[in-house]
């Protein structure tokens, strides 16, 4: 999963980052808007984690969420 398809799906997965990350709002998620670097900033408010720790997170998840995908 790639940034594109981040933003390009991120209605569908609005829901399964909020199941993730469920300190988020959803009026977070709407600003958000499937933007990576939005995301990862709102994960870093929200967890009170360094940027870094919320790119690894971010990167982890997209990459179960591939694997998902692929069955």
């Amino acid at each position: 999963m790639n940034r594109n398809q981040i933003e390009g799906n991120w209605k569908q997965l609005k829901g399964k980052v909020k199941q993730q990350w469920g300190k988020l709002t959803d009026d977070q998620l709407d600003v958000i808007e499937g933007k990576r670097d939005e995301l990862a900033g709102k994960i870093q408010e929200a967890y009170g984690c360094s940027q870094e720790e919320a790119e690894k997170q971010i990167a982890n998840w997209e990459k179960v969420q591939k694997d998902f995908n692929r069955h």
